[in-house]
């Protein structure tokens, strides 16, 4: 099968939604759905209003940078730490490597959320708790890639400056980060992106910033007040994105001078403290209080034999169709809209300004609007999923298309073939194995965060575990966090041997600076 037929077979999935559709649809609220997409185009301009958006993004930004920049100290040392290629040149041995390693998968293993429910249990209602939620899981996966990239490079230059009698963490600095710098800089750069995005998320569940303000809005039913804030929310969105690819696109440039790449990374070094300062005023972070303030349960039965009884098989079961129904559907949704509906390249920025909608709303809240027009079950929480990663899938899928040579597909046209039929031989058969290889990472994203639609009563994992948690039975909860890792971490190796198997090798670092965006 070509590859771009492999790109058309998530579309299967479709065979089961429709089979559900008919007894989940109500249309109780189809009015009230129409009346807030109706609002887009009516946002609140109420001045206390605006203020108050205006003071929700700039606390989620700043939990977003401050998370960003711990993630990327912890991931820093844990790479560095848990690299084989460190570890034996250091020690001349690798086991404290692979520990480090294996120690590391848990906390990526566990969705952000899930952090921050621990933490809020512990620590109490404080903004610094959303900054920890998102900077532990963020801090390992950086650690992951970093190691990941330190094993892959040549030890040529090591070796040679280890003969020149250099000392071992010369050596290492010496030869490693030269050409790993830049790099590290484009995958920290959508690692921000993706902490703008976990900020969201954890603020609809109450962890401060713009997401309290969009759920308080949208449960009251002010439309016009919950685009108020998307909108803002969407203008950070693009101005953060379009950074970031202007720094990947200088940083993957021909190199300068020394000076002057030292002088560029002092100055983002310098303009980084001038942003922290303010930042942690904003959301009134303190660490002393933080952590003075911690609250550790009396006991934590992990073997008690009550907390481990559960109806596991039906609960795995629902969780990992969750995932796959999901994952289908991100895969499948960009690429059969733009061969039915979409193949001139004309009408392009329509779809990029609804793949701008699917992520700008965080799938609780997609969830919650879904039960407009449909009952709660599994397919709200399928669709709320499904579209959200479809709108990352399908700008990685667009940009991938847009960077690629035209020749193929120009000529294809000077011969006579349809739009369509030049999309799908001279655009998917050449992205199609990329595009894949995202759909795979996506997967083990969608995995973790299966747990963030509970709320629409999707069943699984998520629900039993938002239960514990929101009635401190931590004799259910520890039980559940122990089998959710171990699900995530299998769905995470099964992702990576795919991937492997589908590009015959690892992913190199810029495409998965693109697959891991969110």
């Amino acid at each position: 099968m070509t590859p771009a037929g492999q790109m058309l077979i998530p579309a299967l999935v479709l065979l089961p939604l429709l089979w559900l559709l008919p007894g989940a649809v109500h249309g109780g609220g189809l009015a009230l759905l129409l009346q807030f997409w109706l609002a887009a185009l009516q946002p609140s301009l109420d001045p206390h209003l605006l203020l108050t958006a205006l003071r929700g993004i700039g606390v989620t930004l700043a939990i977003a940078l401050w998370s960003w920049f711990l993630s990327l100290l912890l991931g820093f040392a844990g790479g560095l730490l848990s690299s084989v290629a460190v570890s034996q040149r250091l020690w001349r041995c690798t086991w404290p490597a692979l520990l480090i390693r294996r120690l590391l998968a848990f906390p990526r293993s566990l969705h952000e959320l899930l952090w921050g429910l621990i933490l809020l249990q512990l620590m109490g209602l404080q903004t610094g708790v959303a900054v920890l939620a998102i900077a532990l899981p963020y801090g390992a996966l950086v650690a992951r890639v970093m190691a990941d990239q330190l094993d892959a490079l040549p030890l040529q230059p090591i070796e040679a400056l280890s003969t020149a009698g250099a000392p071992a963490w010369a050596a290492l600095f010496t030869a490693f980060l030269p050409p790993l710098w830049p790099q590290v800089l484009s995958y920290g750069g959508y690692r921000l992106e993706c902490a703008l995005r976990s900020a969201t998320l954890l603020g609809v569940f109450g962890l401060g910033g713009i997401g309290a303000d969009l759920r308080l809005s949208l449960q009251s039913l002010q439309f016009h007040e919950v685009w108020t804030s998307l909108w803002c929310l969407a203008v950070v969105m693009l101005l953060l994105e379009g950074t970031v690819r202007w720094l990947q696109r200088r940083w993957h440039q021909p190199l300068g001078s020394v000076g002057q790449r030292g002088l560029e990374l002092l100055l983002l070094a310098l303009l980084l403290v001038l942003l922290l300062i303010p930042s942690a005023q904003l959301m009134e972070l303190r660490w002393q209080e933080l952590f003075s303030g911690w609250h550790w349960p009396a006991s934590l039965p992990l073997w008690d034999g009550a907390g481990w009884i559960q109806p596991w098989l039906p609960l795995i079961g629902t969780t990992l169709l969750l995932t796959l129904l999901s994952a289908l559907l991100a895969l499948a949704i960009t690429p059969w809209v733009l061969l039915l509906l979409c193949p001139w390249r004309g009408c392009r920025p329509l779809l990029q300004l609804l793949g701008l909608l699917a992520r700008l709303l965080p799938p609780p809240l997609t969830a919650l609007l879904l039960l407009f027009v449909l009952k709660p079950g599994l397919l709200p929480a399928v669709l709320a999923l499904g579209l959200h990663n479809a709108g990352i899938l399908g700008r990685l899928l667009l940009e991938g298309l847009d960077a690629q040579d035209q020749r193929a597909s120009e000529a294809l046209r000077l011969a006579g073939a349809g739009p369509r039929r030049s999309l799908l031989v001279a655009g998917f058969n050449t992205v199609a194995r990329s595009y894949l290889s995202f759909g795979a990472y996506r997967a083990d994203v969608i995995l973790r965060e299966s747990v963030v639609v509970g709320l629409v009563g999707a069943g699984g994992l998520g629900v039993l575990l938002l239960e514990s948690l929101s009635s401190f039975a931590w004799i259910e909860v520890v039980p559940v966090l122990v089998v959710y890792a171990a699900l995530t971490l299998i769905g995470e190796s099964a992702a990576d041997a795919y991937r492997s198997r589908l590009l015959s090798g690892p992913l190199p670092l810029e495409g998965l600076n693109q697959a891991v965006r969110s």
